[in-house]
């Protein structure tokens, strides 16, 4: 099945802790349905200090379920993914706009 969100989209949360905040996709996930959105989903990390980095706490952001998140469309609402040909290529549209995502 084609991704239909893909690294470096702006994307909005659908559901949970973090609903109505939006970030850009940093990692996808397929396999397991995920993907990691930056300042989504942070968890606090303690990391011991080292001789290259400075211990402490670190804010993280894990792995938010595909399902919970929804594409940013040009006017800054949640908008669904869907797929056309335009030519002899195929092409990600936002189904409210009805504009390409990548040209």
């Amino acid at each position: 099945m084609a991704a239909k969100l893909r690294k470096g989209d702006k994307v909005i949360v659908l559901a949970g802790k973090d609903k109505g905040k939006t970030g850009e996709i940093s990692r996808v996930m397929p396999t397991e349905g995920k993907a990691v959105v930056e300042g989504v989903n942070l968890a606090i990390r303690h990391t011991k200090q080292s001789q290259s980095s400075q211990g402490g706490r670190i804010s993280q952001a894990q792995p938010i379920d595909l399902s919970n998140l929804a594409l940013v469309d040009a006017n800054g609402k949640p908008t669904r993914v869907g797929f056309r040909m335009e030519g002899d290529k195929k092409v990600r549209f936002a189904k409210t706009t009805g504009d390409v995502i990548d040209a």
